[in-house]
């Protein structure tokens, strides 16, 4: 008996000197690795900018399912941030630099372990090469559970491979996946929104649509403000021979409601209008193929659009829903007079409308 009492000394003595010489080294460390994704470079620029992708490529976010993530009105671009939890651990990461499909870079701070991550993203044979680099300062908890787990170096590296061959699969599989539907003529009732307004050069209409939409999800769940319908882009103007487009982000409500003087958001009143339906199930990216589809419909069956009506689309499904891309669903409503004798009557719309456009996207 007193043997063994000798021998878990000597294991505790043992286990404490280990401890105590991890503790005292540099908590210092650098890692990168680095894989090519099968899809073009603005596509993977674009997924990896949006914090509220990376639950689908993530692999230290798919293998711990109890994490719960707060994501801040901004997800997207400089001054994106994001907060984690899971238990007594917390971290969060903020974007602080952007250089448009070309890199990205983060800090985090995990448990007092901070890092600065950078993304890079170069056009190459077959694809796209990532290139994912950190580089840190653990705290002594970071340095000493990871020693025992085959250092820090090891466990970032496999994270980081898993995460990128994560993202080719998800790319590969779920922005590629598709479908579109000519739904037919349908009748969009009236009713009422709150919006935010913003002109723009034409190539920066989805991405400004992705930063506002989300600031108005924000504007929404801060001041408790109830839903009537979902999210939808009313297109006011959209001027290609000038490359310039107006856009309105809205979101339904029941009722009137006062906005205070000088909000960036305002009230809306919504007109009813026939018009085309065409539903995307799938990522947006997909969107432009939509609405060649409904026009060669339009065009096809001697339909003419009314440029008085509005311009929509309307969100059904999206990232805040489901994060796999492929099964997002997006309605485009072109409006048109219906040619009456040759086409079945309008079906009618729930009511989350938008305001008039004047042009066509």
């Amino acid at each position: 008996m007193r043997i063994l009492k000798y021998i878990f000394l000597l294991i505790l003595l043992a286990f404490v000197g280990i401890t105590v010489y991890v503790a005292t080294q540099k908590g210092d460390f650098e890692v990168t690795r680095s894989n090519i994704i099968k899809t073009p470079r603005s596509t993977v620029f674009n997924y990896v900018n949006d914090y509220k992708n990376w639950e689908t490529f993530g692999s230290w976010m798919q293998k711990d399912s109890e994490i719960k993530f707060n994501y801040d009105a901004k997800t997207i671009g400089a001054g994106a941030k994001c907060a984690f939890e899971n238990g007594s651990e917390e971290g969060n990461i903020r974007t602080v630099y952007v250089k448009e499909n070309d890199s990205l870079a983060q800090k985090l701070n995990f448990n007092g372990t901070t890092a600065i991550i950078s993304w890079t993203f170069k056009d190459t044979i077959g694809g796209t090469k990532v290139i994912l680099h950190s580089k840190g300062k653990m705290n002594i908890m970071t340095k000493i559970t990871s020693f025992f787990k085959g250092g820090i170096t090891s466990i970032l590296g496999d994270v980081y491979e898993k995460s990128l061959r994560n993202l080719d699969k998800t790319l590969n599989y779920e922005m590629k996946t598709y479908s579109i539907k000519v739904n037919g003529i349908v009748h969009r009732p009236s009713g009422y929104c709150l919006k935010q307004t913003v002109s723009c050069r034409i190539k920066s209409v989805g991405k400004n649509t992705k930063i506002l939409m989300a600031r108005m999800v924000h504007f929404f769940k801060k001041n408790k403000i109830p839903m009537a319908g979902k999210p939808f882009v009313s297109y006011d103007k959209y001027d290609v021979i000038n490359d310039f487009a107006t856009i309105s982000i809205c979101i339904p409500v029941r009722e009137q409601i006062s906005i205070t003087y000088g909000s960036d958001v305002s009230f809306g009143e919504t007109i009813a209008f026939t018009c085309l339906k065409t539903t995307l199930t799938g990522d947006y990216s997909h969107s432009k193929e939509v609405w060649l589809k409904a026009k060669k419909y339009i065009a096809d069956n001697d339909l003419k659009e009314n440029f008085s009506g509005s311009y929509t689309e309307v969100y059904v499904k999206t990232i805040d829903d489901i994060k796999q891309p492929s099964k997002w669903i997006t309605e485009i409503y072109i409006p048109v007079f219906p040619k009456a004798k040759s086409l079945p009557e309008p079906v009618v719309e729930s009511p989350d409308m938008s305001t008039p456009s004047s042009e066509t996207p």
